[in-house]
């Protein structure tokens, strides 16, 4: 994934209407309307997060008769998810570190 595209899915997951509709549709898929229900908000604004959402490719939407239906895409939040998952290792590393340093200076503390 370019670093474009990687902005783009953290950009889209940085609202926390957008990341509400992600979960949704980690159900499975739905229409406009039914991922609009939840919200105090107008179908135009539901559709705006919609587009954010498609353009970071993680949703895709097609067309049923006159049905919106909406899907979730998973591959963008892999990579995601990959690129912070070297982060989590490289703190997870730091704190196992101070964790065994705290340890030797409790023991030396110790009468």
């Amino acid at each position: 994934m370019s670093e474009d595209q990687l902005d783009s899915v953290f950009a889209a997951l940085s609202d926390a209407t957008r990341r509400a509709i992600l979960a949704r549709l980690a159900e499975g898929e739905a229409t406009v309307g039914e991922l609009a229900e939840p919200f105090a908000m107008s179908l135009p604004a539901v559709s705006k997060h919609l587009k954010v959402l498609e353009r970071a490719g993680l949703i895709t939407r097609s067309r049923d008769a006159q049905w919106r239906r909406c899907r979730l895409e998973p591959a963008p939040l892999a990579a995601a998810t990959d690129w912070l998952e070297r982060y989590r290792i490289f703190w997870g590393d730091r704190l196992d570190r101070l964790d065994e340093h705290l340890q030797r200076i409790r023991h030396k503390e110790l009468p």
